[in-house]
């Protein structure tokens, strides 16, 4: 089983629940795949770097997961479907990268708390 971690942006036309509803589709989609969702942050509406089909702005969502090479394929095949998404990427995290997550993941808890 490998690591990787997917970030996508969903357009930001969508209502709360909307964003909710197609972020627990990929979710969903994971585990079909009989995978192990290990981690999932909202990082909220955020100012894009550059303009994406007209859109200033965007929902970030990420999602980390363990699982085998070929769900990538599907999930990717499904963001390409999805008019909500505006972009995506997945990337397979190498032992260093894991350790980073995790890190960076105990940080942000420990800055909320």
């Amino acid at each position: 089983m490998n690591n990787y971690e997917t970030v996508f942006i969903l357009t930001p036309v969508l209502s709360e629940a909307q964003v909710e509803e197609a972020v627990n589709k990929y979710v969903d989609l994971i585990k079909e795949k009989n995978c192990e969702i290990v981690a999932k942050e909202n990082w909220g509406l955020k100012k894009l770097a550059y303009p994406i089909q007209l859109k200033k702005n965007g929902f970030y969502t990420l999602i980390e997961f363990k699982g085998e090479g070929s769900v990538v394929a599907d999930l990717e095949l499904a963001f390409k479907r999805d008019e909500r998404v505006i972009r995506y990427l997945t990337t397979k995290l190498d032992k260093h990268a894991v350790d980073y997550a995790v890190t960076r993941r105990a940080k942000v808890k420990a800055a909320k708390a």
